[in-house]
């Protein structure tokens, strides 16, 4: 049977940021399948204009075994109504449940106090202090497109090959060589290009 990897979906995400590793996580050769969750159970739509029709409310999530939390960044991460997920993210940091985050969902994370101790990235660190006014996690901030540490998983908006390719590795998908050529493809193409 596989097991579940959650992927957290608010109105307006980021499709971009979450195709490659659902893709890939939902290959015949993965161990994993991709369950969707909305705050309230009901369909939500992409920038891009895509309708995701969710597995999961997030009230369900307490019911529910899976081994890893994604979360796709999008417009709205700062609005109230996804104030419950840092409940789920507590959780996950509790339970040693690993979670990925990436764009504006970092700055969801920093907003919480989930980056400190942890090295981490986002779009930039004046970027997460500009939006997450109690973060205290600089000394942490790496300037990298995708950063893994631990259970933590944290990417830059233009980073979404890296953040898969991170996401990847932490959950052994494959051989961390299968790993590189899957990346290798998609950033250079079918034809390696020059430097």
């Amino acid at each position: 049977m596989k097991k579940t990897v959650l992927m957290l979906l608010i109105d307006e995400y980021a499709d971009w940021e979450a195709s490659y590793i659902a893709a890939e996580l939902q290959a015949p050769h993965s161990d994993y399948q991709v369950k969707t969750v909305t705050l309230d159970g009901q369909p939500v739509s992409s920038i891009g204009g895509f309708r995701v029709h969710p597995d999961y409310s997030l009230a369900d999530t307490e019911t529910i075994d899976f081994h890893m939390l994604i979360l796709p960044g999008g417009n709205t991460w700062r609005q109230p109504e996804t104030v419950p997920v840092k409940e789920l993210v507590a959780h996950c940091a509790a339970s040693n449940i690993p979670v990925a985050a990436i764009c504006d969902a970092t700055v969801f994370l920093g907003r919480y106090g989930f980056l400190e101790g942890v090295k981490h990235t986002s779009n930039s660190l004046e970027y997460l202090q500009a939006g997450a006014l109690d973060y205290k996690g600089e000394q942490y901030y790496i300037k990298s497109q995708s950063v893994r540490e631990e259970n933590l998983v944290t990417a830059n908006g233009t980073a979404p090959l890296e953040f898969a390719k991170d996401i990847l590795n932490l959950l052994r998908v494959r051989e961390e060589e299968k790993i590189d050529q899957w990346y290798r493809f998609f950033k250079e193409g079918s034809v390696a290009f020059s430097k």
